[in-house]
């Protein structure tokens, strides 16, 4: 069932319900006061009869008389009259008798003065009236006729009012429903054009306070992150794609030109440096290529434990000077050795942060004549800062700019071999672990790299 049939139901269920509410209320309420008008006409009509005989102003057989040919035309009150002891003084109709009174009625009437009470749909009411210094009792009944008239046209009515009124609030509410989800309908008419080929699309806004406006715009942010993940993905399969085909031409190269004709041996063993040299290239490649998938993860997908920052630098250290012992790196602490460990301890995943400060200080090795790093570490505030600086030949600011780029190599790539992941990956893992990433550096006077992580 549609949004728009169901709210239609149910408003036009809660509507019936309460307008039914309404109409027996009315209904009710126009009984009881059809009843307390009628009980208070027989009281009247009661007494009036009852003073006529008693004062003896019309004889008992003409007030019978008149009573038994207007039965004949209109719903007459039937009266009678009785002494306190039970004897009875008058009655309009013996014979018919619609109350049939006994003692224990006669007893309650004198205990109680007045009494109101139903006999099947006739109304009756009984009553002690004195006159002459003397008590009787009078009991009146007749069925109210007109009263009941009224109420069945009444009830007429309301059903008719019932079911034309509901079937017009069915209506109502349909093309209400229909006008209030239209917004909602075009939503979903621009949603379903948008794809792959037209993922730059946006859903309208018509206005951003109401709900709908609320939808569409979280709906755009969507889209625009799914956007530039879409295009973030087709760069970097394109990228990937060019980045492998180079080693993998290079290695195919290398194989056929060995294989053309008969080579010494020592031809051959060149052939097979150059072409491990170029599988060395790729795994390198690939190596990088899974470390940025890892850092990609969400902080809450990886293991995170207490870190501290100056051991963690000692280790990436010596484990650079082990591959690459023609380098120099030096470390530094600024302040004197903090007293509390807490200041120079991150919470962070050991393996992702080694291999961010391994990036940083290679670069900078490689990028200087000495082969040098210089490492200094300090804390402040809620942060422990590390400068990773050298002397080397810098950076133009074209390639600052785009440092962090994934697979840029800059004005700079004939220096060295490299694939232009690191960079990119090293920032991921600092904004991973909640730091931020700066450079600073000018062409001919080195680069210096700032490190910022919250501290526990």
């Amino acid at each position: 069932m549609k949004i728009r049939t169901k709210l239609t139901w149910q408003n036009t269920g809660v509507t019936a319900a309460v307008f039914l509410f309404c109409m027996c209320l009315i209904y009710l309420l126009s009984e009881q006061a059809r009843s307390r008008t009628f009980f208070h006409d027989l009281k009247s009509e009661a007494l009036t009869k009852a003073h006529l005989y008693l004062q003896n102003q019309v004889d008992a057989q003409t007030m019978q008389s008149i009573y038994l040919n207007n039965r004949k035309f209109i719903n007459e009150v039937e009266v009678a009259v009785y002494t306190t002891d039970f004897r009875m003084l008058y009655h309009d109709a013996i014979q018919s008798d619609i109350i049939k009174e006994d003692r224990n009625m006669i007893n309650d009437i004198l205990r109680r003065k007045e009494i109101e009470f139903y006999i099947g749909r006739y109304q009756g009411i009984g009553m002690l009236y004195s006159f002459g210094g003397k008590d009787y009792i009078v009991t009146a009944a007749a069925y109210d006729g007109y009263g009941y008239n009224n109420l069945y046209e009444l009830q007429q009515t309301l059903l008719i009012l019932f079911v034309v009124g509901l079937t017009l609030l069915f209506l109502a509410g349909y093309f209400l429903a229909r006008a209030s989800l239209k917004p909602i309908r075009d939503i979903v008419k621009e949603a379903e054009s948008i794809t792959a080929q037209h993922i730059h699309k946006r859903l309208p806004v018509k206005n951003e306070k109401d709900e709908l406006g609320e939808l569409s715009t979280t709906f755009n942010a969507l889209l625009e992150r799914l956007e530039i993940s879409f295009n973030s993905q087709k760069m970097f399969v394109s990228n990937v794609s060019h980045e492998m085909r180079t080693p993998l031409a290079a290695l195919m190269a290398e194989l056929d030109l060995a294989l053309q004709k008969e080579r010494t041996g020592e031809q051959y063993r060149q052939a097979m440096q150059n072409v491990l040299q170029d599988a060395r290239r790729m795994n390198k490649l690939i190596d990088g290529l899974l470390n940025l998938a890892k850092a990609d993860y969400q902080k809450e997908q990886i293991k995170m434990q207490e870190i501290r920052l100056d051991e963690l630098l000692l280790d990436v250290r010596e484990f650079i000077l082990r591959a690459h012992p023609e380098y120099h790196i030096d470390l530094l602490f600024e302040q004197e050795e903090a007293d509390d460990d807490r200041l120079i301890t991150v919470m962070g995943n050991l393996y992702l942060l080694n291999i961010a400060f391994s990036n940083l200080i290679e670069n900078n090795c490689k990028y200087s004549d000495n082969k040098s790093s210089f490492i200094q570490i300090s804390y402040w505030d809620k942060h422990t800062v590390i400068r990773l600086s050298d002397s080397g030949i810098g950076m133009s600011d074209t390639d600052k700019a785009h440092l962090f780029t994934l697979f840029y190599r800059g004005t700079q790539e004939n220096v060295t071999e490299g694939h232009g992941i690191g960079m990119a990956l090293s920032q991921k893992i600092i904004h991973l672990h909640q730091g931020t990433i700066s450079v600073h550096s000018e062409e001919g006077k080195g680069t210096t790299f700032v490190v910022e992580l919250p501290h526990i």
